[in-house]
């Protein structure tokens, strides 16, 4: 079977956002979700799985049929009963988010539970994604697990992207955080990540020194910076590539996420690095000017060709 499909893997959780009043919106977000989202409506021909693990409670289950009725599939991600989904959420002051999170017993933390499941669900991919936060939620014996399936992904000719996306109150140290990353880097062939994450973690003084220093683990690197320009290094050759800005956002939840997708879709479409930036740019522009980390089809598509 020829490998045509992309994976993500990590955790969706319900999002309540919104808020009116004492009323709230809910949703179903989370960061390697997002970048599936967007990858998946810039990707429409190619299958999407987001691969996790599930409970069996009403909310797990509005959530995988929320999968299904925009074209997402969940492979062979364990149900497991009596599990439930994490949850978070948005507050805003102005288009800046805040974030807070009931987490902590998750299905998703489970996602590598079954070996043999996770590399089922990982096979004949094109691209699998997953990021810093897939690895934070895992205990160690389950980070290794994840690792191993990925690069046996890999090793059968997936591509592999990662971000690093660094978030301190999931990681028991900084300590762990950095070689836990450095592993996952080791085993991609694109990296993504977020200078001030970046700075945070490993003390990089500019997007060029975090460049610089991944380039000896991975071949492809997009530092991105918010508004500023992001730094893309291909083999070790630097350039960068200006940001779109945007005079008023309305939310910036998932900004980073959809620049994610934005730039794997522009990849597998056969676009070079820089102008996958650029699309990848426009992508992240327009989501910024809608509400939620989950834009409509329509106008992530819009973006991705302007």
């Amino acid at each position: 079977m020829a490998a045509n499909g992309v994976a993500s893997i990590g955790e969706c959780m319900l999002e309540l956002s919104g808020q009116a009043g004492p009323n709230w919106r809910l949703g179903f977000a989370g960061d390697t979700f997002n970048t599936l989202w967007a990858l998946h409506a810039l990707s429409p021909d190619r299958p999407a799985t987001y691969v996790s693990a599930f409970g069996d409670d009403p909310f797990s289950r509005d959530q995988i049929g929320f999968f299904a009725q925009n074209g997402i599939g969940i492979g062979n991600s364990p149900v497991i009963a009596g599990a439930r989904p994490g949850l978070y959420a948005i507050t805003l002051t102005g288009a800046e988010r805040a974030f807070t999170y009931w987490r902590s017993d998750a299905a998703a933390r489970q996602l590598a539970s079954d070996p043999a499941a996770l590399a089922k669900s990982l096979e004949n991919q094109a691209l699998v994604y997953f990021s810093g936060i897939t690895l934070a939620i895992l205990d160690e014996t389950a980070r290794k697990t994840l690792l191993a399936a990925v690069a046996k992904a890999r090793a059968a000719g997936s591509l592999v992207a990662f971000d690093p996306n660094y978030r301190p109150r999931l990681w028991p140290n900084r300590e762990t955080a950095q070689a836990a990353i450095l592993e996952a880097v080791a085993v991609a062939d694109i990296a993504l990540p977020t200078f001030p994450d970046e700075q945070m973690l490993f003390g990089d003084e500019t997007p060029q020194a975090t460049a610089e220093r991944l380039g000896s683990l991975v071949g492809e690197i997009v530092v991105k910076n918010g508004e500023q320009p992001a730094v893309l290094a291909v083999s070790g050759a630097l350039q960068t590539v200006a940001a779109v800005h945007v005079a008023t956002p309305v939310d910036t939840t998932g900004a980073g996420d959809s620049f994610n997708g934005g730039y794997l879709a522009a990849r597998l479409a056969g676009h070079a690095p820089a102008e996958a930036v650029r699309r990848a740019h426009c992508v992240a522009a327009a989501v910024v000017q809608v509400r939620g980390a989950l834009a409509p089809f329509d106008v992530l598509r819009t973006a991705f060709e302007g």
